[in-house]
């Protein structure tokens, strides 16, 4: 077995659905398998998948076990000579396994990979490389300074911003929403620690990954759509205390003395600081954006297909069976993608997967579409639904059949 695939689930039924779509298309010609392990999901997402999945291996617990112990529940099961931990809400390219295993097998003294991710309106996410944290660089990311100087290597050196997103490097950290392994070095440094339920997880193994003498990478030849805020919104003051708790954890299981004192007194800094800004959301500017209806709203006759031809078809039965009179909007060729981006009559553009446009090239649409104003969805051939997601602080969208568009 050359490549087993895991896969954690939480009410993510729809996006898991595109997901393995995805992934279908990147193991053929691949000896691989792919495990599912859903956490009690209440979406009714094992009796939604199972059935149209025959080919996975799924797992149900009971109850939400975490997201590192689920992993590791999975892992007991693999077979494959290399791991790839990956998350529900990602999309694949067709060439993306093969393009990763054969990076890894070149190094020599790889440990881990990681690829380079956008989110759903095809932005670049800084979080696909980074370097261990720092109480100083904590400090900088935790108050935001970060994000105001997006490439220094002093203020965003957690992200490594002044690294190019478009270039392979050694890398400290990488995200667990993609992570590839070869089975013997997780057999050497153990995996998840399962203390971590939610988030540093990653940040660990990627510590002890390094500490055993191999080599992180940031591989740039590939890129995925992980469209994030799934399971915890990011301005949410459970997310608030989840990541950093998180981070307190692996300060104290990993540093000692004097830094680990300076660091924790700048964690407990930071959470009491994103913990007001969260507070301060709730009470006074969430009502405010619920009034003045903030935020893209599809309505009829604003939807775009993007589309080979006669790929359309099921999206447009599925949009006309959610409310959404797609039989009125129009089909636009691959080619025609600066014609739409001129189109401020569009709220939305739906990315129809099939077999002339492949999800290889929906990846790299997205990308050239990073600065359009409205939505942009996406709908696997064969699929019963359709996702979308704008921004890793809020939670997507998915209509389906039988259901209105949720978030």
């Amino acid at each position: 077995m050359e490549l087993s695939i895991i896969i954690v689930n939480y009410n993510v039924r729809f996006f898991l659905e595109q997901c393995l779509h995805s992934v279908y298309k990147a193991v053929q010609g691949l000896n691989a398998e792919v495990w599912v392990v859903d956490n009690a999901s209440t979406d009714g997402s094992l009796d939604y998948l199972q059935p149209l999945f025959p080919w996975v291996h799924f797992l149900p617990n009971p109850e939400n076990i975490g997201y590192a112990r689920a992993n590791n529940q999975a892992l007991t099961h693999c077979r494959g000579r290399y791991i790839l931990f990956l998350n529900p809400d990602t999309l694949v390219a067709e060439d993306c396994f093969r393009l990763c295993l054969d990076f890894m097998q070149a190094q020599p003294m790889a440990g881990a990979m990681g690829i380079r991710m956008l989110d759903g309106s095809g932005k670049f996410l800084p979080e696909s490389k980074r370097a261990f944290p720092s109480p100083v660089s904590a400090l900088y990311k935790l108050t935001g300074l970060s994000g105001f100087f997006p490439r220094s290597a002093v203020f965003n050196h957690y992200s490594l911003g002044h690294l190019s997103q478009d270039q392979n490097h050694q890398v400290d950290v990488l995200a667990g929403a993609f992570m590839l392994l070869p089975k013997s070095v997780l057999d050497q440094v153990g995996s998840f620690d399962e203390r971590f339920f939610m988030y540093g997880e990653d940040i660990d193994l990627s510590y002890r990954v390094q500490k055993a003498g191999f080599q992180n990478y940031y591989f740039a030849g590939s890129s995925i759509i992980h469209f994030k805020g799934e399971s915890t919104r990011k301005g949410s003051l459970n997310y608030v205390l989840l990541f950093y708790n998180a981070m307190r954890l692996f300060v104290q299981k990993n540093y000692s003395g004097g830094r680990a004192g300076i660091f924790a007194f700048f964690i407990q800094l930071a959470i009491l600081i994103r913990g007001a800004f969260s507070i301060i959301y709730r009470l006074l500017l969430a009502p405010i954006n619920s009034i003045m209806g903030s935020g893209h709203k599809i309505s009829p006759n604003q939807i775009a297909l993007l589309a080979a031809e006669g790929q359309d078809q099921k999206a447009v039965e599925i949009l006309n069976n959610t409310g959404l009179a797609a039989s009125n909007s129009l089909t636009y060729l691959p080619e025609d993608k600066q014609v739409l981006k001129n189109n401020v009559d569009y709220q939305a553009i739906l990315f129809c997967e099939g077999a002339s446009l492949n999800w290889k090239q929906i990846i790299a649409l997205t990308e050239d579409f990073a600065d359009y104003q409205g939505e942009l969805w996406f709908h696997a051939s064969g699929s019963g639904s359709i996702i979308g997601s704008d921004s890793k602080e809020t939670s997507g969208r998915a209509v389906a059949p039988n259901q209105q568009a949720t978030t």
